[in-house]
């Protein structure tokens, strides 16, 4: 009879999600690992078969986490123009709150650019769901009046998309919350319904 798991395997994530997030990929020595997970090497490679899996699953626990926060940010919208405010606001405010760390899907993006095929398929479907989600917002802003109708919802996604990488690479690169703040006033005057 096989002997149960006797940790929390979303605690053991949410510890390597952190851990890869600082570091990168190839900068987090499996002894970091064990640390940020609270697991031994062995119980590492048993439950996740290696470094590169583990990473994989960290990755997926931080994508599935984000579209919770956004979906919260969206949730407590006026307006379309007000949901993608307040997702810009809701990016400053993480990145200064979580030590200037960036995206860990722009920081893996950067990392590995397409040198990974699974990597990239996972980046390549969260960016694909993180696009369509901020489309339907600005379709819901054409809809209500609040955002431009004289661009494409699609576009509008991909510009607030950019936006919000850029923002995150600013503030790793030690940005203040004025020039932060003010890429996002810019970007949601280039989007508003005029």
């Amino acid at each position: 009879m096989p002997r149960p798991r006797e940790f929390d395997e979303t605690e053991a994530l949410e510890g390597a999600m952190n851990a890869f997030w600082a570091r990168g990929y190839e900068a987090t020595s499996t002894e970091e690992l064990c640390a940020a997970t609270g697991l031994g090497r062995s119980s590492i490679y048993n439950t996740f078969s290696s470094k590169h899996e583990l990473f994989r699953r960290a990755l997926g626990h931080y994508t599935e986490r984000g579209v919770r926060q956004r979906s919260a940010v969206v949730g407590r919208a006026p307006d379309g123009l007000g949901a993608l405010r307040l997702l810009l606001t809701a990016t400053i405010d993480d990145e200064l709150g979580h030590h200037r760390r960036g995206c860990l899907v722009v920081n893996t993006i950067a990392e590995f650019g397409t040198s990974d095929p699974e990597v990239s398929a996972q980046v390549r479907v969260d960016t694909e769901a993180h696009l369509s989600e901020l489309a339907h917002v600005a379709r819901t802003g054409q809809a209500d009046g609040s955002v431009t109708r004289d661009r494409d919802a699609g576009e509008i996604a991909d510009f607030i998309h950019s936006t919000i990488s850029g923002l995150r690479v600013m503030s790793r690169r030690g940005a203040e919350r004025a020039a932060l703040n003010g890429v996002a006033e810019i970007a949601i005057a280039a989007v508003a319904r005029r």
